[in-house]
């Protein structure tokens, strides 16, 4: 279960019973954007006024307790469902289902003391104008202080937070066991991990950061606290990305000097890499606004002259002059980051799927009309469907006849062989390197352009 470092907020001796209330006023607020507007969890954070005037201690509670509800709301609605005295009393109105929650979160996968997490779920219900249902609310609330435990026993946790729709993908794509691994793996936290800009100051930095060397060269710090706040931050030596996609940019060789194509760049942690390593970097995306974030994060990172940046549609766009070197990240799913997004199951949908991969499969074709013979492509998605990954290289290959797979070896992802497919691709699931901490669920293929 999550766990939080205790503060006052959260229901001690001596809290601030006006501070423990907007900090939980402000969660509903997110879950009611998320759940009900469908609204991005990290959108609907940044977009919130009342979240970003809270210290920042209480910033962190609200996301704690936010993600956590969306990570395990199948056994929490359950929950609910089993601890009403009339069934379906508390689904009548989004407002009371969210505060109920909001309740059983802090009671059950957080450190909440738990005459805190009733009293102000019942504040909660004063507030939105429902003092009618205070007294459920508070009887609800102590019973699944009582018998929460031994229920959250007799549930299975894996499939009971994750849908239908999904689950049936991944039975089939990975089979029952691997499906269950990947349910178990998605309910835990991701840990932070860090891209070093100069590569030879890698122990450095893990030293300053309280960080591990990962396998593939990444810094993981299981630490909690503010980025912000820590050391090289500021003066742009590091940058967040989690592991899995760190790979994708140093699959290409030695290209220093090189000049390489970073199709659908933002948020540019790739096109950091690539810059990093030496490269003349060209970074399409088709928003101006990701693209204007992303040059923020550059200028922070001192890479920002190393980059062109041109907004453009990457699915029609073509450069001046045939490449040699193309990073193609697809716009996907992104079921492989459920760990850092628990909202992401809550807002896709079978449709969405389709949709994406009509447009992976565009994206894929122009990328390699635009590759120089000769020259190397690198497709890679952050979703665990097959249909997103594999299928897209395969039908590019029977498409293609100059297109062949440029096998990838075990040594050039850290050695991590149970990434590397009989095929030659790169598939991460994120029980994989599961004592270290896991990884994202990413799919990295590497296709050559035959010489005429």
């Amino acid at each position: 279960m999550n766990a939080v470092n205790d503060h006052k907020l959260y229901g001690e001796p001596g809290a601030d019973s006006v501070e423990m209330l907007a900090a939980r006023q402000v969660a509903l607020d997110i879950l009611d954007a998320v759940l009900m507007r469908k609204i991005a969890l990290d959108q609907a954070l940044d977009d919130h006024e009342g979240f970003l005037s809270l210290p920042s201690r209480d910033r962190a509670f609200v996301r704690m307790l936010t993600s956590t509800a969306l990570r395990r709301l199948g056994q929490i609605d359950d929950i609910i469902r089993r601890s009403e005295d009339k069934p379906g009393s508390a689904a009548r109105t989004p407002v009371l289902m969210n505060i109920l929650r909001l309740g059983v979160t802090q009671i059950l996968f957080m450190n909440v003391p738990d005459h805190a997490a009733v009293d102000t779920s019942v504040r909660l219900i004063a507030g939105a104008e429902m003092e009618h249902q205070k007294g459920f609310v508070n009887g609800l609330l102590r019973h699944v202080t009582r018998e929460g435990e031994s229920m959250i026993k007799a549930q299975d946790e894996g499939r009971i937070n994750t849908p239908e729709w999904l689950l049936k993908i991944w039975i089939e794509d990975y089979g029952l066991k691997g499906a269950a691994q990947i349910m178990s793996a998605n309910l835990k936290e991701a840990p932070l991990d860090i891209t070093v800009k100069d590569s030879d100051t890698l122990e450095r930095w893990a030293d300053v950061l309280r960080a591990e060397i990962f396998p593939t060269g990444s810094l993981r710090r299981l630490e909690g606290g503010s980025i912000f706040d820590l050391e090289g931050y500021d003066d742009g030596h590091w940058w967040i990305q989690d592991a899995a996609a760190s790979l994708p940019a140093t699959l290409f060789g030695n290209i220093e000097g090189k000049t390489v194509i970073d199709l659908c760049a933002a948020p540019g942690g790739k096109s950091a890499q690539l810059a990093a390593m030496g490269a003349n970097v060209i970074a399409l995306d088709r928003s101006a606004q990701r693209l204007r974030k992303m040059e923020t994060n550059l200028e922070r990172l001192r890479l920002r002259d190393k980059i062109e940046m041109i907004a453009a549609d990457a699915a029609v766009w073509q450069p001046k002059v045939s490449a040699d070197y193309i990073l193609l990240d697809a716009p996907c799913s992104a079921t492989g980051t459920m760990r850092r997004h628990p909202d992401l199951q809550h807002l896709k949908s079978p449709r969405d799927i389709e949709s994406l991969k009509n447009v992976q499969s565009r994206l894929l074709a122009n990328a390699f009309s635009m590759l120089e013979p000769g020259g190397i492509l690198i497709y890679c998605t952050c979703s665990l469907q097959k249909s997103e990954g594999e299928d897209q290289v395969n039908n590019l290959l029977r498409q293609q006849k100059s297109a062949f797979k440029l096998g990838i070896a075990a040594g050039e992802v850290g050695d991590i062989k149970e990434i590397v497919t009989e095929h030659g691709d790169v598939r991460i699931l994120p029980f994989h390197q599961g004592e270290a901490g896991g990884m994202d669920g990413f799919f990295i293929s590497r296709i050559g352009k035959a010489p005429q």
